[in-house]
């Protein structure tokens, strides 16, 4: 508790007016004669004072100054209960400066511009504050004062119950607007996050059709290649080999083909048309193939790992022997389409080789032919043989011509040579000239009837050299056939089957706990970045 000061007690004299005196003192405390609140009880006109004459003290009169104050402060408290902000009591001050008036504090200003009847919050009243001078003196700063040089702040002192009242009054106005925004925060957490994720949960705990999954892995290999070159054989045995072939598979089960035949084999529309499948994952028994591709998409999964060339694939269905079936169903589908895949480039290899072979082959046989007609036609096996042992024998009659030569010279050297042998050599050599004649006729001329040796030696030389060449390129090409298989085998490509679909006994999906908390996720993020998107709008709009 303060301690309020004692009064001090003045004598005055008993002529006069105790008024003055009073205002005086009043004049001399507060030169603007603003109302201040209390002063001193010495100095207050309510406090009885001294005659002069005695102890005893008697009430002054309450003056006008003192009813007028009370006025004032009223109607001040009148202002501050209208809830103004302070740009508006700002423009007030401002506006009560334009006037030359001189308020004690904004109320006042507003008070006193009210008195002579001006709006201090007027549109055209705000315009006019901008005067020609003001345009002047625009670049320096001028920031409004609230209280004017040489006023005094008010002496009246709050009680500590007042203060006490005032902070608890505050603390429950603080604690009741923290409490409503914490209620509208829960409750649109709860209509935008909560229930979201309360119908996300129910759904996949009660309605949604357990699914079961079938997994299997299988990787496509080629033979091991005998004779490739460097390049070919750096990345023989690794996934890299048939990374080609391993994507285009991948693309053809996920394709609507795949489907289709699956939905023409198995069934896949009307397995998942039946009555039991939830409505999310149902199809209509009129549902059409776009409908039924996107259900497809999202319940055969296929996954190719590059590094380890092993595509991994998962099919889901409403049963496990159906999910077992449709996964057998769709490697049989790969099976195939791998062994498509170089079809046709082996095919184009073997063709081509086997063609090549066929046609050096019948070149082969008309040389054949060729050469066996000669022989027949002209009796001649070999046209070499019959040249050599026709000039073996006129090189043997040649020998005996010399020696029948040699003779006959011997026998006319004599002086009486034997006519009659001379006769008979004469006859051997000419007999043997004969010979050598026609044998040598046989080699190089021909008759009416008889072929010469040398027509029937090219004719059969061509013919074999013919044979020769047709053999030499059937040669070849039966090489380059074989060379052709190998190629054709090498570009054979297996699908082995690392794991086998195996159905399983327990249902796969839905996996209800992590699915509710992944949408609680989702819809916490997409009502944070709402919120966040809203105070900012808001408070752009607002600046």
């Amino acid at each position: 508790m303060t301690t309020k000061p004692k009064a001090k007690k003045y004598r005055i004299r008993r002529s006069g007016s105790l008024a003055e005196p009073l205002n005086k003192l009043k004049a001399a405390v507060n030169p603007s004669g603003a109302d201040t609140g209390p002063t001193h009880p010495a100095l207050d006109e309510n406090t009885p004072v001294e005659d002069g004459f005695g102890d005893q003290a008697y009430p002054t009169a309450q003056k006008p100054a003192e009813t007028a104050s009370k006025s004032i402060s009223a109607e001040i408290e009148a202002i501050k209960k209208e809830g103004l902000t302070g740009r508006q009591l700002r423009m007030a001050r401002r506006v009560a400066q334009k006037n030359r008036l001189a308020p004690t504090s904004d109320y006042d200003a507003i008070r006193q511009l009210r008195q002579k009847g001006i709006d201090p919050f007027k549109r055209t009243n705000m315009l006019e504050l901008v005067s020609p001078e003001d345009k002047a003196n625009a670049s320096a700063p001028n920031l409004p004062k609230t209280v004017e040089t040489g006023t005094l702040p008010s002496t009246e002192v709050m009680s500590e119950d007042g203060r006490a009242r005032e902070i608890y009054r505050i603390q429950q106005d603080i604690a009741q607007r923290r409490r409503r925004k914490l209620l509208l925060l829960v409750t649109r957490l709860s209509f935008f996050v909560f229930l979201p994720t309360f119908i996300v949960g129910l759904y996949y705990y009660v309605v949604a059709t357990p699914l079961y999954a079938t997994k299997s892995e299988f990787l496509i290999q080629q033979a091991d290649s005998q004779g490739g070159g460097s390049m070919g054989g750096l990345f023989s045995g690794t996934g890299f080999a048939t990374s080609q072939d391993s994507i285009a598979v991948q693309s053809y089960l996920q394709s609507r083909e795949a489907m289709l035949r699956l939905d023409s084999d198995i069934g896949f529309k009307s397995h998942f048309s039946q009555d039991f499948v939830d409505p999310l994952q149902r199809l209509e028994t009129d549902s059409t193939n776009e409908e039924a591709y996107r259900l497809y998409q999202r319940l055969v999964k296929i996954g190719y790992d590059p590094t380890e060339g092993i595509v991994k694939m998962e099919v889901i269905a409403a049963d496990p022997a159906t999910s077992a079936l449709f996964s057998r169903a769709l490697i049989n589908y790969a099976e195939e389409q791998v062994d498509n895949l170089t079809q046709r480039l082996r095919g184009d290899q073997m063709r081509g080789s086997r063609e090549s072979f066929q046609d050096a082959e019948f070149k082969m046989k008309a040389a054949q032919e060729r050469v066996l007609s000669l022989q027949e036609r002209l009796g001649v096996i070999d046209a070499v043989t019959e040249t050599s042992a026709v000039m073996s024998q006129v090189t043997n009659f040649e020998i005996q011509l010399q020696e029948k030569r040699l003779q006959l010279q011997q026998l006319l050297d004599n002086q009486r040579p034997n006519q009659a042998r001379v006769d008979g050599v004469q006859g051997d050599i000419s007999r043997l000239s004969a010979l050598i004649a026609e044998l040598r006729a046989q080699l190089t001329s021909s008759g009416n009837n008889n072929t010469s040796l040398a027509r029937i030696s090219g004719e059969l030389r061509m013919a074999q050299v013919d044979l020769e060449t047709r053999q030499v390129m059937m040669q070849q090409s039966l090489q380059q056939l074989e060379t052709a298989r190998i190629e054709a085998n090498r570009q054979v490509r297996y699908l082995s089957l690392g794991v086998s679909p195996t159905p399983p006994d327990e249902p796969t999906y839905p996996r209800a706990f992590e699915n509710t908390i992944v949408a609680f996720f989702i819809f916490s993020g997409i009502y944070l970045m709402a919120s966040l998107t809203a105070s900012i709008l808001r408070e752009q709009v607002s600046s």
